[in-house]
């Protein structure tokens, strides 16, 4: 069935009230670990029911934010949603107190209660109004970006499109681009500011009501991270400043030579290959009809996945006003169905959208009948991310489908992007935990810290002369500081073990799909370091694996110096690639892992 075509069901808080409440009682009720296994059964539908009713409200609200009856759905469920969690909660307790745990945790499994364990520490009813609160404060911030337009050389733009100049071979037209972001973001920038203050308030009083010094540890648990804490991150923090941040400034410096940029400044960020990055070759029909290529290439399982996918018109691509300004994945529980939304803008991106949203969508493709694919999913977002940024490492191996003779280039451009971001991404995190550490932080002090840990993470880039940006502001339209809290260093520890993919696959392509694709088949059942480790990708946490990252992009972008496309054979010198060499491997000796991925 078509996405479109998929009946809407609005679901009366009442009546899933009265139905989980009767499955908790009998849960507790229950005579045996048979009878508590089929209340489990019956819950698992109203789950479905309830997940359907939202997801398809959501897909149809961010396709168009100004449609009136989904913008009152969308609404309705940020009234209930902490009100259906605080019944989950409940159900969850059940669980865990129930004298059959021992023998549920033996047909289900460990890692799902742990899961469970997280869950109860994240939820009291206590918070009830505060989440509510919480899920109305960051409506109010998706529809303002929703709604923003930016005129750009006598046409209204979303930022979506407006992105696409962002990657112009012309640097005027870039500078120009920013110049326009920035300038419209200004006038909203009180308003951004107010938001965030009372988002920040909010979290912050559910925290402490929990019990909790601050808001740090009810993200995490909010985030369900059961295999690795703060000072797990804090290590990783150390080891993308010790190892990664002084390897992609030397790169991007060097790089700005090849662009012939003697001051690489923030508008020169998005641009990599000189003459202008690679587009695909072709319109939207051109990129969909070489993704069903690839998918029916790589195996029987990814052609089964694109084929649904096309058949139910399962994606949602056009860059329009009132539309979400970002990109997602989501599945329709009734219907086993995933779903794609972005916003093409003619650059490498809508490529990227193809493999990095088909990752999760393909995950969600594989675990439909998973035993905990409601519950849990895949496990932490850590894990689902890891899906997506592999998937389009994967894809190298058929880029000409998409780019042909330029499939060298958007390589070269992707490992370099691909190592940039995790620096950027690890911004983004480390702000988030200084601010809800210091929750009394004033809107200027949270602007100048945001400019300072660039300054520390982005040395290469200048701000001078930008507006909004250079005031420090960057992270008001990162939409996961408002949304999603937490999330985006997933982003880059999946993008590490993404890299170890990578090198696998430039050794083995057959062997390295097929230990992804049972990484992605464990569907939850596993913590991440042991599917890590199961997959023989080395752990991000690790230090003496730190340099893993990096040689593994440099294995490609050095693996043939006689290619005039790779360009950043120009930056090191023999020496330094020997040394850049050496140490990696080193590493890799200590860890095993070049024997492993052998």
């Amino acid at each position: 069935m078509k996405v479109s075509e998929m009946p809407y069901e609005h679901i009366p808080l009442e009546e899933f009230s009265k139905s989980a409440t009767e499955v908790i009682e009998g849960v507790k009720n229950a005579k045996s670990v048979d009878e508590v296994l089929e209340w489990r059964e019956k819950f698992r539908d109203l789950v479905v029911r309830y997940s359907t009713a939202m997801n398809l409200s959501y897909i149809r609200y961010s396709c168009n934010t100004a449609d009136e009856f989904y913008v009152k759905e969308n609404d309705y469920f940020d009234e209930i949603n902490p009100q259906i969690g605080n019944l989950m909660n409940m159900y969850n307790d059940a669980l865990l107190n129930s004298p059959f745990r021992a023998e549920l945790e033996e047909k289900l499994s460990p890692v799902y209660f742990k899961h469970m364990e997280v869950q109860a520490k994240a939820m009291s009813p206590e918070i009830i109004e505060d989440m509510i609160e919480e899920n109305k404060i960051v409506s109010e911030y998706s529809k303002l970006m929703a709604s923003m337009e930016f005129e750009f050389r006598g046409e209204k733009l979303s930022r979506a499109a407006l992105a696409g100049y962002f990657k112009s071979d012309d640097r005027e037209t870039r500078k120009e681009a920013y110049t326009v972001l920035g300038t419209v973001m200004n006038g909203y920038a009180d308003q951004l500011d107010d938001i965030y203050d009372r988002l920040v308030k909010v979290r912050t009083k559910m925290a402490q009501k929990l019990g909790y010094k601050n808001f740090v540890e009810l993200g995490y648990y909010r985030m369900e991270r059961v295999c690795y804490d703060k000072n797990d991150v804090e290590t990783f923090r150390k080891n993308v400043l010790e190892s990664i941040v002084p390897v992609v400034a030397k790169l991007r410096s060097e790089n700005a030579k090849d662009l012939g940029i003697d001051k690489y400044m923030v508008y020169d960020n998005d641009v990599i290959i000189p003459g202008g990055d690679p587009r695909p070759s072709g319109n939207k029909e051109d990129i969909f009809n070489a993704a069903k290529e690839m998918y029916h290439a790589m195996s029987d399982e990814s052609a089964a996945f694109i084929d649904l996918m096309l058949e139910n018109e399962a994606f949602d691509v056009e860059s329009r006003k009132n539309k979400w300004g970002g990109g997602y994945c989501t599945d329709i529980a009734k219907y086993k169905q995933p779903f794609i939304l972005a916003n093409f803008n003619g650059s490498a991106d809508d490529v990227d959208v193809m493999t990095h949203e088909a990752g999760h969508a393909f995950n969600a493709f594989l675990i439909a009948d998973n035993k905990f694919a409601l519950e849990i999913g895949c496990g932490g977002m850590e894990t689902a991310e890891t899906h997506s940024m592999s998937m389009e490492f994967f894809a190298w191996k058929y880029i000409e489908k998409f780019f042909g003779e330029n499939a060298t280039k958007y390589k070269f451009m992707h490992a370099l992007g691909a190592l940039s971001f995790i620096p950027y991404g690890t911004i983004v995190d480390y702000f988030q935990h200084i601010v809800y550490e210091n929750p009394e932080m004033t809107p200027a002090e949270r602007n100048e810290t945001w400019k300072k840990l660039c300054a520390e993470f982005l040395p290469h880039i200048n701000l001078e002369g930008v507006p909004f940006l250079e005031d420090g502001r960057r992270w008001q339209y990162q939409m996961h500081i408002y949304e999603s809290p937490f999330y985006y260093i997933d982003y880059c520890l999946a993008q590490t073990a993404a890299f170890g993919f990578l090198l696998a696959s430039l050794e083995d392509y057959d062997d390295a799909f097929a230990r992804y694709i049972r990484l992605m088949k464990q569907g939850g059942e596993q913590y991440y370091d042991l599917l890590l480790e199961e997959a023989k990708i080395p752990s991000p946490f690790k230090e003496n694996t730190r340099a893993s990252c990096p040689h593994g992009c440099f294995r490609f972008l050095f693996h043939d110096p006689s290619d005039p496309d790779a360009l950043v054979q120009q930056v090191f010198s023999d020496e330094d690639l020997k040394n850049v060499h050496a140490h990696a491997d080193a590493v890799e000796r200590q860890d095993g892992h070049a024997g492993e991925a052998a």
